[in-house]
């Protein structure tokens, strides 16, 4: 059989793509197997070494899953849209020179809870309903810095330009001047700030910018424009997605593998609808997570928007924000989803 190459965009894991590929590559050209024109090629045996630490956590067992399916849900592998199971078991029998390998199932090595997402879950009711300043029982701060740094996006990745929105009290649209964050002393409690401490939140597209303020059918809106440099946002959209495991040891990797729960956990915390009433309250360990990465050294967060299909960010320090211009806009109509109504006692 000739020999076959792969890619990085056949399994879309930056690690691969920025690191691995480049030091094996010794040739550009179209992928055999995602069809990617233009790219590093290696022989997917190359990359064995790579992957006999990526599939440490996992141990063969009848009533499991495909490693193929493990490494798709666990690490979102083969994401390319030409990589379907069969694809990506191909792939991966070349990669280990075994297709008895890709044919057995698999569970994880050690099927525990995440102790660092119980611990999360302790102090956040802590937080919310006992001690809000002094926790008793505080998250390990080193290894959650750890994991942040994994999920690391810059700005410019996702666009150059982003927007707020403001309903219109009145016939006149808001100056550019009067669309950035609020000054300290209006700045109330928000998803990602505490109250007092003025944060800019923006979005990708104008709809959910405008989206984000819940307004009604007949509202007017003033929508400005905004631009920013190419900031190191912590991305909380898909953490799987986002972390690399590989140039990792296997204990890392078993431990990375552990806490990927928590990470989308965080992810949950700046995306769940919060009622107004409870805002007070609920809003605290997401305004406590985007503190601890102000701290860190961050420069603000992306997550996805709970009212709108677009990317949302809040932005630490405002004032790095450029604002372009500014346009008016009318709600047409507000799209209202229910779940599915359950009986009540009579």
């Amino acid at each position: 059989m000739p020999d076959q190459y792969c890619c990085p965009e056949c399994f879309g894991d930056r690690g691969l793509r920025d690191n691995v590929f480049p030091r094996l590559s010794t040739r550009i050209g179209t992928c055999d197997f995602c069809g990617s024109e233009n790219v590093c090629l290696v022989e997917p045996i190359a990359l064995r070494e790579s992957f006999e630490l990526l599939v440490s956590p996992y141990r063969v067992d009848p009533d499991g899953t495909p490693l193929v399916r493990q490494l798709v849900e666990d690490w979102r592998l083969f994401s390319h849209p030409a990589m379907d199971d069969a694809h990506a078991k191909e792939l991966l029998a070349e990669i280990f020179d075994d297709g008895d390998l890709v044919r057995k199932n698999y569970v994880p090595v050690e099927q525990v809870p995440s102790a660092s997402l119980g611990q999360w879950e302790k102090l956040r009711t802590e937080m919310m309903h006992h001690n809000r300043w002094f926790p008793a029982e505080p998250v390990d701060l080193p290894r959650l810095r750890g994991l942040l740094d994994q999920i690391i996006t810059a700005s410019l990745s996702i666009g150059s330009d982003w927007y707020r929105a403001r309903l219109m009290t009145n016939a006149s649209p808001f100056a550019l001047a009067e669309m950035g964050a609020p000054p300290a002393h209006l700045a109330g409690h928000g998803r990602a700030n505490p109250a007092g401490i003025p944060y800019l939140y923006l979005a990708s597209d104008a709809k959910t910018a405008i989206s984000e303020v819940r307004p009604h059918t007949g509202e007017r809106a003033t929508i400005a424009r905004f631009q920013l440099p190419d900031l190191k946002l912590v991305d909380v959209r898909d953490p799987r997605g986002l972390v690399s495991p590989f140039d990792l040891d296997d204990s890392e990797v078993i431990q990375l593998r552990h806490d990927l729960p928590l990470l989308e956990r965080l992810g949950e915390e700046l995306t769940r609808p919060v009622v107004p009433s409870g805002a007070l309250y609920e809003y605290i360990p997401s305004q406590y997570l985007c503190e601890f990465m102000k701290q860190s050294g961050f420069d603000g967060v992306a997550y996805r928007s709970s009212v709108g299909a677009g990317v949302n960010v809040a932005i630490f320090d405002p004032a790095v924000a450029t604002g372009m211009d500014t346009t008016e806009t009318t709600v047409k109509a507000v799209v209202v989803e229910i779940s599915e109504p359950t009986p009540t006692a009579a």
